[in-house]
């Protein structure tokens, strides 16, 4: 009965490490979409900022779970296809949300 006793008194240590165990393991991939997310961001940053066309350009991007959202005013439509055709060609976007407006001019 004594073992029975000890075994006891360590189950709950060994849920413990079990659980620590596991909530490493989810914290750590967390971790690595966030990094993920965060260099797909930047690669689509810079990639817009390369494009001649769309360097001048107020394009915002955010990247969650490999989706990237474009949003911001372009001048023309040409240019919001661009920005989505330049995010959707990163290694590792899963697909592009395009939230572009096209900026409205006045004709005086």
């Amino acid at each position: 009965m004594t073992n029975y006793h000890q075994i006891l008194k360590y189950l709950p240590l060994c849920a413990l490490v079990v659980s620590l165990g596991t909530a490493s393991s989810a914290f750590a991939e967390s971790t690595g979409r966030y990094i993920d997310d965060a260099t797909l961001t930047a690669k689509v940053k810079e990639a817009i900022l390369a494009d001649p066309q769309l360097k001048v350009l107020e394009v915002q991007v955010n990247t969650t779970h490999g989706v990237v959202l474009l949003t911001g005013a372009v001048d023309t439509e040409g240019q919001e296809h661009e920005a989505v055709k330049i995010a959707n060609q990163i290694d590792g976007v899963v697909s592009v949300t395009d939230n572009l407006s096209i900026k409205v001019t006045d004709s005086d």
